[in-house]
């Protein structure tokens, strides 16, 4: 089977919501292996959508969350709901949170409560006020944790993949300046008249942050958690370049509506009610992502 006859198949299956047997079988062997191989894990990642039965699993893999050698995941994983359940309590008893409030409003709360835990863990909690001084960073991590939370149903795991998908933002500030520029020459190549018109509205300005925060968060909030596990899929496959792929490809399916606009506030307002819940713009980004990966990768 040749390339083009395999990336048709692969890209049918994935429009139909199905993972090719041979797929799942490949990544069930990965999963069952006595010591995971963290590389195949990756390009796993990278070259296919990841099952949603899997998703939690892979991605604690693949963070660091849950070890690669299969014999000590119980163990480690009993250690992390431990040490969830210390948090937890923690904030309880210094009244950061009600566990009443947790059991009348969860998901409402519960994004809350997991930045406070983080505060307390990272030595941050000021005198057990969360909010005292709400930083940049905290709001990125809020935003993570509000997506995992439609995503994954198990708290203990959200609560730490939040952390993995944090460290990765990290990575993804310290190149946002690299990203901005690659995403200013995708962009002029795809469309010019598109990109004229974001560089006067003063999109790729330094003194704008709004691509920064798109970025940095993944587009947390902003595309349907259904189908941005797949763009995150790539990320935790070590791919951070996929964010720019992304913005452009939704820059580009509201283009007309774009290009009337005054201000950079009237473009915000637009992208982030942009809807795609059959992720035709998520897969658009990845097969862009996917055809351009022989080009140099401005984010190493």
């Amino acid at each position: 089977m040749n390339a083009d006859e395999r990336n048709f198949r692969s890209s049918y299956y994935e429009k139909c919501l199905i993972n090719s047997v041979e797929e799942n079988k490949s990544l069930n062997k990965l999963l069952e292996d006595d010591i995971r191989n963290l590389n195949k894990l990756k390009q796993f990642c990278m070259n296919y959508t990841v099952p949603n039965v899997h998703r939690n699993y892979l991605w604690s893999l693949v963070m660091g969350i849950l070890p690669l050698h299969k014999s000590s995941t119980d163990y480690i994983r009993d250690q992390r709901r431990e040490v969830y359940e210390d948090l937890l309590r923690a904030v309880s008893v210094l009244r950061c949170v009600q566990k009443k409030e947790l059991v009348e409003h969860p998901k409402k709360k519960l994004g809350h409560t997991m930045h406070t835990m983080w505060l307390l863990e990272t030595n941050r909690l000021w005198q057990g006020n969360a909010n005292a001084t709400l930083q940049a960073d905290d709001t990125h991590f809020i935003e993570i944790v509000r997506a995992l939370l439609q995503i994954f149903t198990n708290d203990v795991e959200t609560y730490w993949i939040a952390k993995g998908f944090y460290n990765y933002t990290r990575e993804l500030k310290r190149e946002c300046p690299k990203l901005k520029e690659q995403t200013q020459i995708l962009l002029k190549r795809e469309d010019l008249s598109l990109f004229n018109r974001l560089e006067q509205l003063g999109l790729f300005e330094s003194s704008s942050v709004l691509l920064d925060n798109w970025y940095i968060t993944c587009f947390a909030g902003v595309i349907c958690e259904t189908v941005l596990v797949k763009i995150w899929d790539k990320v935790c496959g070590g791919s951070r370049k996929i964010v720019v792929f992304l913005f452009v490809e939704l820059v580009k399916d509201i283009r007309y509506l774009i290009l009337k606009q005054n201000s950079l506030a009237e473009v915000k307002k637009l992208i982030e009610t942009v809807e795609d819940p059959d992720g035709v713009i998520v897969n658009k980004a990845i097969k862009s992502l996917q055809i351009n990966n022989s080009e140099v990768d401005y984010t190493h």
